[in-house]
């Protein structure tokens, strides 16, 4: 009698997102090929239940309790209030960090970096600590530029304390004037953006924190473009739809960083015992075509430092 082979174990896995589908898509096929890439394959051995919040923070807990009615294997999470919710929802579920931009131990997320000691582990991509080094940057880049408007969404705690603490230390260091600018809702990007056009800054930073600035991101682009503002972005999306630089952490390799996390709470490591990492390689992108649009050059040697460049 031929032996019935026995069927693979589906790991389900939870995905919570403080964003929309479409804002998270890239991430989440990013981090479906990274899996893919260690042998998991959608449908096969694993099966994703996605649970966004699309910019409603009070609708997180509901989906983080959903997500553990589902019984999940582990659930990876975008966003501080996402990242809340969840560990307020479960104890006992390893939750896995998928970039998020907060100092996890500072947050009180995990209880250091090298032994997270409850249930919650992944990645940092330290967002906040690279503003200085993207302000430099844009500095750098253009020359000229000594007056910066910040655009941010003050419903957003690290981005606040970003702009309160953060940003008037960098500018004493760099010879930088900030100008800091509340958006609170998306009608209120027409309203920044008149009064800009006003105070003429050199430049323009803007912290990606949250769905609203993700969400406006075409408008945030097209205000740069036309108003010839040299920008810096957070997310290289921005970059790829006209902004004009972007310095951060590797996308691809930060999601090849969570496959990894996956695969081994998967294989049966509890993830007080896989130490939260930080990035490993670091991404810098030039819109060159945006750069002859709003005419400016790029300084030789900051170009020479461009791991990526749209001509």
């Amino acid at each position: 009698m031929a032996q019935a082979q026995q069927p693979k174990k589906v790991h389900p896995i939870g995905f919570l997102s403080n964003l929309s589908p479409s804002s998270e898509s890239v991430r989440a096929e990013g981090i479906r090929l990274a899996l893919r890439e260690r042998g998991y394959i959608e449908g096969q051995n694993i099966a994703s239940e996605y649970r966004y919040g699309e910019g409603k923070i009070d609708r997180l807990p509901e989906l983080a309790a959903e997500l553990v009615r589902r019984k999940v294997d582990v659930i990876l999470v975008e966003g501080e209030p996402a990242v809340r919710a969840a560990m307020n929802a479960t104890k006992t579920i390893p939750i896995v960090l998928v970039g998020a931009g907060l100092d996890p131990v500072e947050a009180g997320h995990v209880e250091s970096l090298a032994r997270p000691g409850g249930n919650v582990t992944g990645i940092t991509n330290l967002s906040r600590d690279l503003g200085g080094k993207r302000l430099e940057l844009l500095k750098e880049a253009i020359g000229k530029v000594t007056r910066v408007a910040v655009l941010y969404d003050p419903a957003i705690p690290p981005s606040v304390l970003a702009v309160k603490e953060d940003f008037p230390v960098w500018a004493r260091a760099l010879k930088l004037t900030i100008q800091p600018w509340e958006v609170k809702d998306a009608d209120g990007f027409d309203r920044v953006f008149t009064a800009l056009n006003k105070k003429r800054p050199d430049g323009l930073y803007m912290i990606s924190g949250g769905p609203l600035m993700r969400a406006n991101q075409k408008r945030i682009v097209d205000f740069a473009l036309k108003s010839r503002l040299p920008s810096m972005f957070q997310r290289p999306e921005f970059v790829e739809a006209g902004g004009l630089m972007y310095y951060g952490v590797d996308i691809a390799e930060s999601y090849r960083q969570v496959a990894w996390y996956v695969d081994r709470i998967l294989t049966g490591t509890k993830p007080e015992f896989l130490p939260v990492q930080q990035p490993m390689r670091f991404e810098f992108v030039i819109n060159l075509q945006t750069a002859k649009k709003i005419g400016v050059t790029i300084n030789t040697d900051v170009l020479a430092r461009a791991t990526k460049i749209i001509r």
